[in-house]
């Protein structure tokens, strides 16, 4: 008897046992809860030769872009390749695929992905998998049409609807269709309140869209059903933007210190990744933030060579150059520098084109060096979606650029991009403190007054 997940894809050496582990994993994982490569770990170890568990382990593993998993890894995608003769043809591509990225072919492992989805609409893992590597490579179009692909197959009687209705929630928000996904993102909260990847969606478009107040309640209201599931890092930093928008520092700072860091050296990249993102902008805004910067740099520092991912890079040398760490500063671009004279993978056109350039003007803006930050920053600031992640996530770039502008003295340009940033999203004070800022350096204090009058409001624009 052929055995079967809960959408009726076959699986390869498998009982009854190892289907619902591996579909209780994938929903763990979707759901950003518990243990899903343990739970995926405790049927291998009841039968080794389960193809779909090495797979599922595997495809995981590529999503936490971390030198440490490397090898486990290479360890499932090799079991799985010893299988090879036994796994049918979606097992098969999802094997291709995790090869392709382990050789750092990123895009190649997507196509591998996409062709498993094709065949087999259903595939949710596969689906996943393609979705959130574009995310990470900045594919904003492909977040969006890899669910657009299969949308039309699913419905509410397909289990797993709900994070298909998320995934195409986000990739909607990131292609600026916001009105249908903030629809869908809450359609999906509807079949399931607790889906923390569809309130970061729809907290997505209220940041996109400069609805702070409706922001930080929207969050807060849900709090309870998020706060401690393996996404509230993420969720906290969102919560935290709303918040610096509109102001309020000392929010900030104590969401940062009680909620958002992650403990310990060593600890889950992702977590630093969005503390490293908060502190900078703390920065932006002339925040005293103490020794927190040497806290964060400390969990930095062990993979400042590691150039395994511009994302990466570009956080860690914001927590370094908050805590002045020259050395650890030079180690960082001479491993960027050494790597891309021979390197050819996808994440080497990343650190080329957006991250090695954002770095050194990251070193600029925290030397003083205003000048220099803005002119290294003007040339590549619309090629930063292929440094990967979300457009809020990206706004840091902008963000550095025009206060750049300000602290060097130009007023013209400074309120040129201040005023692109304010056509963006004109109900926000932050925005309008730019503007007010940049009027200011111009001499118009008449602008400025009204300018800093639209600040003290998040509703006028």
């Amino acid at each position: 008897m052929t055995v079967a997940d809960r959408r009726g894809l076959p699986l390869t050496n498998a009982d009854s046992a190892c289907a619902c582990a591996l579909d209780d994993a994938l929903d763990d994982a979707l759901a950003f809860r518990g243990d899903p490569v343990a739970r995926i770990d405790a049927a291998l170890a009841e039968r080794g030769d389960f193809v779909m568990g090495h797979v599922f382990r595997a495809g995981m593993l590529t999503q936490a872009m971390e030198t440490r998993i490397y090898g486990t890894m290479v360890d499932s995608v090799e079991a799985a390749e010893a299988l090879w003769s036994q796994a049918n043809d979606r097992e098969r591509a999802h094997i291709r695929a995790v090869r392709a990225w382990i050789e750092g072919d990123f895009h190649g492992a997507v196509q591998h992905w996409e062709s498993a989805l094709v065949r087999h609409p259903h595939d949710l893992l596969a689906l996943a998998l393609v979705h959130l590597t574009d995310v990470l490579l900045g594919d904003v179009v492909g977040q969006r049409d890899c669910v657009a692909r299969v949308f039309p197959l699913w419905d509410e009687s397909t289990p797993g609807y709900e994070f298909v209705l998320a995934l195409y929630a986000f990739g909607l928000e990131e292609n600026r269709d916001f009105s249908r996904a903030e629809e869908v993102g809450r359609r999906a909260l509807a079949l399931r309140p607790d889906h923390p990847y569809a309130i970061h969606a729809v907290a997505h478009v209220m940041e996109m869209q400069g609805r702070q107040l409706g922001g930080v309640h929207f969050m807060n209201e849900r709090r309870d059903v998020w706060v401690d599931g393996n996404f509230r890092n993420h969720l906290w930093w969102h919560l935290s933007l709303f918040l610096l928008d509109l102001g309020r520092v000392d929010e900030v700072l104590h969401i940062y210190d009680n909620n958002l860091r992650g403990g310990g050296v060593g600890g889950e990249r992702y977590e630093e990744l969005d503390s490293a993102a908060l502190l900078w902008r703390l920065k932006l805004v002339g925040a005293d933030v103490g020794r927190r910067w040497s806290d964060l740099a400390d969990k930095w520092e062990p993979s400042a060579a590691d150039t395994l991912y511009a994302f990466n890079d570009v956080h860690a040398m914001m927590a370094f150059v908050g805590d002045r760490r020259v050395e650890a500063q030079q180690r960082l671009l001479t491993a960027n520098e050494r790597y891309l004279e021979h390197a050819g993978d996808a994440n080497a056109a990343m650190s080329r084109e957006i991250g090695l350039p954002f770095c050194r003007a990251l070193q600029a803006f925290a030397a003083g060096e205003y000048r220099a930050c803005v002119e290294t920053l003007l040339p590549v600031r619309y090629m930063n979606h292929r440094l990967g992640g979300s457009h809020a996530q990206r706004d840091i770039i902008a963000w550095t650029l025009v206060e750049a502008a300000l602290r060097s003295g130009d007023g013209d340009m400074s309120l040129a991009l201040a005023n692109e940033r304010c056509q963006l999203k004109p109900s926000s004070p932050q925005n309008w403190r730019l503007v007010a800022r940049a009027h200011v350096l111009r001499g118009d204090q008449d602008r400025a007054r009204r300018a800093w009058a639209r600040a003290e409001s998040p509703l006028a624009a």
